[in-house]
């Protein structure tokens, strides 16, 4: 094996150790090239041989008190993602997860003029195993995304994908069975 490379490799387990020293629990040999935001104020758990990607734009993680978020062993984080739990995101092992992705549970807002300031309640993500998220897309509260399944670049989630499915569009609709 190339020293170089082993070298790097160290580096990547060493900077991941580092950025998510405030975790929860952090699995072996995860990876971590850049600088992510990391915020854990509730439950974060990151499974064994994660990579986390932050290079071209900043990943962020982010758990409000009481929330949890759970990344299954051997997935991929990309760039310039954003996953926030105020309650439960968990994504499965060995997803890929694409570039700009966003991942939260709650609104943050409400849409009546005169409440928007209020925080409406969360409503849980599940991604289960070897999902592939394109990038740029959008899983809003409430949704299970099924094992198996693949969402094209640029599609909001609002609804339920089955398990083995290719969805698209904005709304994301499945347009056949993998």
């Amino acid at each position: 094996m190339n020293l170089r490379r082993v070298y790097h490799d160290g580096r990547s387990v060493l900077l991941a150790r580092w950025y998510l020293r405030r975790a929860t629990s952090v699995g072996t040999r995860v990876r971590l090239r850049g600088r992510p935001i990391i915020v854990n104020l509730g439950r974060m758990s990151i499974g064994s041989r994660v990579q986390l990607v932050s290079t071209a734009a900043k990943l962020e993680l982010v758990t409000f008190p009481g929330g949890t978020l759970e990344v299954g062993e051997r997935t991929l984080l990309n760039y310039g993602g954003s996953i926030a739990a105020a309650e439960s995101v968990r994504i499965g092992a060995r997803c890929l997860i694409g570039t700009h992705a966003i991942i939260m549970d709650n609104d943050f807002h409400r849409i009546e003029p005169e409440r928007r300031l209020e925080r409406p309640p969360s409503r849980p993500i599940v991604i289960e195993d070897n999902v592939w998220l394109g990038a740029r897309v959008t899983v809003l509260g409430g949704v299970t995304i099924g094992e198996g399944s693949c969402v094209a670049a640029g599609s909001v989630v609002v609804d339920d994908i089955p398990r083995r499915s290719l969805a698209v569009g904005v709304p994301a609709r499945v347009i056949r069975v993998l």
